[in-house]
């Protein structure tokens, strides 16, 4: 498929690569065109806008940091919404407010042309090895024309809804369960060293009863303190949180203890973390408890 693809950061270029590798056709651009070189030296044609880069694709492909820079690359000039062809759609893979994502379908419509949310889950390494967990939103057709494109980036597919929102409402869900299991890292390792007991011998203990790579993962980096560089930065792991609050407000559904996890962020922040990986988070709870 002939693809334009937006936003080459650490999980963009692996996904990118990936479609590369599966022999798709891309046109790459990124607001630092340094970063385009390695896609260029691989056949990708390199593009000076996100509009040049979408003529006569069947797809634009974004993956950004936020409603912002998807905005500015979407409806800013010479944007995306610009010069995407009739019929062919946007499919946003960052993680945005689902308000933001009922925009995007709405003026992308009026455009005549088509919008899918389709998010991802995993860390710059499982977008290099083709292990992200892929989520996607909108009209069933759009979803199983575009398939292939998910398969060459993720080892699952899950579809959850005929709205592109919806998928973006799973993302946000998704990434205030993780940051929960960070949260309670961090709590439960500061219990430990105060009560003499090794913490990595308790995350062995943990690995064990929920046998997850995610446990694993994070705990690890937790139980290590190896918060730089950065797999996902602080400050945009509470920009997550923030969404989902606002995500649950839409919805009437309270989530107190997202309210907590927020805090704990904004904590973090004001403590000079917000380049840190977000689960430095567990740095809180250890300071709260008095430990070094």
């Amino acid at each position: 498929m002939r693809i334009a693809f937006i936003g080459l950061g650490k999980m963009g270029s692996g996904i990118a690569w990936n479609l590369l590798e599966a022999g798709h056709q891309l046109t790459v651009y990124n607001r630092s065109p340094e970063k385009t070189k390695r896609f260029a030296d691989r056949g990708a044609a390199v593009a000076d806008s996100p509009a040049e880069a979408c003529r006569n694709c069947e797809a634009a492909l974004t993956m950004l940091a936020d409603d912002q820079a998807v905005e500015a690359v979407v409806f800013g000039k010479d944007g995306i919404a610009s010069a995407l062809p009739a019929g062919a759609p946007h499919i946003s893979h960052s993680t945005i407010s689902t308000a933001f994502a009922r925009r995007l379908t709405s003026e992308h419509e009026a455009n005549g042309q088509a919008y899918l949310s389709v998010p991802v889950f995993g860390r710059p390494e499982a977008a290099e090895n083709k292990k992200l967990i892929v989520v996607a939103a909108g009209a069933s057709d759009l979803v199983e024309r575009f398939r292939p494109l998910f398969d060459a980036m993720g080892r699952a597919t899950f579809v959850v809804g005929a709205e592109p929102w919806q998928a973006n409402a799973v993302k946000l869900c998704g990434n205030f369960m993780i940051g929960s299991m960070m949260e309670s890292f961090g709590e439960t390792f500061a219990v430990m060293r105060k009560a003499g007991v090794d913490h990595h011998a308790f995350l062995d203990i943990m690995n064990e009863l929920f046998g997850s790579p995610v446990y694993k993962n994070y705990g690890g980096i937790i139980a290590d303190e190896r918060f730089s560089p950065a797999g996902f930065v602080l400050k945009l792991g509470l920009k997550d949180i923030r969404l989902v609050l606002q995500t649950s407000d839409e919805v009437t559904a309270p989530m107190p203890f997202a309210s907590v996890l927020r805090d704990h962020l904004l904590d973090a922040l004001a403590h000079g973390q917000t380049d840190l990986d977000w689960s430095s988070v567990g740095i809180v709870a250890a300071r709260n408890a008095g430990l070094k």
